[in-house]
């Protein structure tokens, strides 16, 4: 194996186990009550089930979705640098019952304006014309599916996407989402996220670049401000104990990479307990 090989299983352990942006769980102390809950729960019958409150009926959620514009690029980036582990992907998806499960509410939208669905960004999967592609990314305690619609003729993991990548990506703008990583509590937060940038710049992910706590308006001034300023710390009442950044991932998605601590995470476990004994009421 080569020096350079052995430098980046370095870097790529480090990075895992530094923490890379998973965690088991937001929940200190509340694992004796989360095996009663399950327990009580688990009494009753299919059809008491079919009865009992939304919230009963479900188990949590099993995963978040983010449409990429280049699917190898962003598979790198969750697995080799986060950490992620692949669970399976699938693809090739075409077909009047996807086209129908996934772009109905559009097709209408469209039909309502009078355009044709492609100007607002629909695509044509019913005839095969382009095609969606899946990757499923376990993290300890969620998983991400990586999507990409693309054009028939495009190999699966290609960089180029059925629909142009949305440029504003402001956090600011309804319905815009992000995904948030759980750093372990005895993780150094300001060296994570300055080895993140540094990982993910020696891929030419020129995109993932984490906000800082002081005011810059160049990214000149952004890569001078001190280490101090990668984590925001939070004190005030009630989100005492929260420590995060802000920071855009290689596909231009917004990230948030926090620690819960202290009070707030007392709260969160206070929360879920609760959860916990309303669900199996």
């Amino acid at each position: 194996m080569t020096d350079e090989a052995d430098t980046d299983i370095g870097r790529r352990t480090l990075l895992q186990t530094a923490g890379a942006a998973v965690a088991t769980s937001l929940v200190v102390g509340t694992a004796t009550d989360a095996r009663a809950a399950t327990q009580d729960a688990g009494t009753m019958s299919p059809a008491q089930r079919d009865e009992a409150s939304l919230g009963a009926r479900l188990q949590g959620v099993q995963h978040f979705g983010l449409t990429v514009q280049n699917m190898e690029r962003a598979y790198q980036f969750y697995t080799e640098v986060l950490g992620g582990t692949e669970v399976f992907r699938h693809g090739d998806f075409q077909g009047d019952g996807v086209q129908n499960t996934l772009l109905a509410d559009q097709e209408i939208e469209a039909n309502a304006r009078g355009v044709n669905p492609r100007t607002i960004g629909v695509p044509d999967l019913r005839s095969g014309a382009q095609r969606l592609d899946v990757r499923f990314i376990q993290f300890d305690n969620m998983v991400l599916e990586l999507l990409q619609y693309r054009e028939a003729d495009q190999p699966m993991g290609s960089a180029k996407s059925f629909a142009e990548p949305v440029e504003h990506m402001s956090p600011a703008f309804p319905r815009m989402m992000h995904i948030c990583f759980y750093v372990r509590d005895d993780v150094d937060f300001n060296k994570f996220i300055a080895d993140l940038e540094t990982e993910s710049a020696r891929r030419g992910m020129t995109q993932v670049r984490a906000n800082r706590t002081v005011r810059v308006m160049t990214e000149a001034d952004r890569k001078a401000a001190p280490r101090s300023a990668n984590t925001n710390r939070v004190t005030a009442e009630p989100s005492n104990g929260w420590e995060l950044i802000y920071c855009k991932g290689p596909e231009g998605e917004q990230l948030e990479f926090v620690k819960a601590l202290g009070p707030v995470k007392q709260r969160f476990s206070e929360a879920l307990a609760k959860r916990q004994q309303t669900i199996v009421r």
